[in-house]
Formats: structure tokens, C-alpha cells, sequence
């Protein structure tokens, strides 16, 4: 959870707006000076143990009382679902640079990378057909493994012996990232995928060289097909752009 603790550390606080919990994604919406700015992130399962835990939402109905940076260190807490409401606050809170965008998406990025070589892709992603057919050698490492997939798990044995990492951005609420990355060989290309993705060159020094997430355009929209358990091909198409970040000499 360092690289969280210090990802937090670089940003300045805003007053936050609004707070959205749905079902598949969580949202964040802060605001300075009049500008509005939304932050998602995939949202993580409930506890469904409030018996001896106490609810997963403590101040649920208070949370836009809170500031940014007090949403975003959720991000570190025990809690799943405040988790992701941390993730959404932190994705809030980030600089704006579109100056830095490449409108591209995730696939087209690991396929252009991972031409011929062996690539292994955290998380399953709905692109992995047309993938596997553009790579040299593709394996899958997931937590809930479907046919074909190699349980993540494995992470320790597989990721040493690949030349292209891409790896979902639900490594920072699961907080798993640093665990993952401490298996990555020198020379090893890694890009982050998926909405909950910051989108901060800060990365960059934590060896991520590409960055593949999401702006959100249409907030009023997006808000409304969040709070509706919206899917993320749902809120895409309601006004969210998928952008990608590299580190110099990508």
C-alpha cells in the first residue's frame, strides 16, 4: 500500500460534490474554482458480514461532508467498498493533462507491444479473443479463473518469464499491485488497464510505462447509469473516454 500512501500525497484537496456506490462501479465527483471533475473505480464486493463487522459504509448518507483527501484515504482502508470509494476520490483528485492523452484503447496497446512475444494480462478482459490472436503467447492470470485461465496465484511463476505485463488497475483497491510487481524481470514492458487506472505520470517511477484508463465527459450521465448498476461498456457509451499515458520512449 506504499505507492498508495504516496499517490495520495501529491494531491491537492477539493471539495467533493458527490458520491455514487453502484453496483459494478463507484464514482467521486469534486469540484474547484467551478470546475466539476469525476474519478471512478470498479467496485468491490460487499462484505455481506455486518453482523460482526459493522457496515461497510460507516458514514454512508455523509460522505460528501468529507473532504477529497479524506474520501481518497479509503483507498487504504479494510474495507472493500470504501476502497473503491478511495480509488474513485484519488482518480478525482489527479491534475487534469489531456496534453498527455493518446486516444488509443487498452487492447490495441498490449497488441502493438506484445507482437511476438509473450505477454501475460492480469485480469480477464473481454478483448482476449481477438488478443490472443495478436500476440505471441498470451496467458491469463485471474483470481475467479474461467476455462483457460491460469489462477493468479501463479503470478510468481508466470510473470518472471514474459516480456509484456498488462494488469488491471483493481490491483490498487485489491491491494495487490506492489506484491505483483515485485515478480517483474528488467526490460519487461507494464501497462495498467481498466477505469480505476490513475492516470499520473507518478507511475511512471514505480516501472508502469503505459497507463490505460478513462475520462469521464458526460458526469451527470455517467452519474445516473452508475447509480443504476450500469456495466462499463454502459457507462462508456453515456460519456466516458478511454485514454492512454506513456513514459517517454513509448
Amino acid at each position: 500500500m506504499q505507492i498508495i500512501k504516496e499517490l495520495i500525497q501529491t494531491l491537492s484537496d477539493k471539495e467533493v460534490v458527490d458520491v455514487r456506490i453502484g453496483l459494478h462501479w463507484t464514482a467521486v465527483v469534486v469540484q474547484e474554482d467551478g470546475v466539476l471533475k469525476c474519478g471512478l473505480s470498479s467496485t468491490l464486493g460487499s462484505s455481506h458480514d455486518h453482523e460482526t463487522s459493522g457496515p461497510d459504509v460507516p458514514d454512508a448518507g455523509s460522505l460528501t461532508e468529507l473532504n477529497g483527501l479524506e474520501l481518497a484515504e479509503f483507498a487504504l482502508d479494510e474495507r472493500k467498498v470504501l476502497r473503491s470509494v478511495g480509488m474513485a476520490a484519488i482518480n478525482a483528485l489527479l491534475p487534469s493533462t489531456p496534453e498527455l492523452f493518446v486516444e488509443d484503447n487498452a487492447e490495441e496497446m498490449i497488441a502493438r507491444h506484445g507482437a511476438g512475444k509473450k505477454v501475460a494480462l492480469i485480469g480477464h478482459f473481454p478483448f482476449i479473443p481477438s488478443l490472443r490472436e495478436r500476440v505471441g503467447e498470451l496467458t491469463i492470470l485471474e483470481l475467479n479463473p474461467k476455462p483457460g485461465d491460469v489462477h493468479a496465484d501463479q503470478a510468481e511463476n508466470i510473470i518472471p518469464g514474459v516480456q509484456v505485463l498488462a494488469l488491471t488497475s483493481m490491483t490498487f483497491p485489491n491491494h495487490t499491485l506492489e506484491h505483483v510487481m515485485s515478480f517483474i524481470q528488467p526490460g519487461t514492458v507494464v501497462i495498467m488497464l481498466g477505469p480505476t487506472t490513475p492516470l499520473t505520470p507518478f507511475l511512471y517511477d514505480y516501472g508502469i510505462d503505459i497507463l490505460s484508463g478513462s475520462v469521464v465527459e458526460d458526469i451527470p450521465s455517467v452519474l445516473r447509469m452508475v447509480s443504476q448498476g450500469a456495466g462499463f461498456q454502459q457507462i462508456h457509451n453515456a460519456g466516458v473516454r478511454l485514454v492512454n499515458m506513456m513514459r517517454a520512449g513509448f
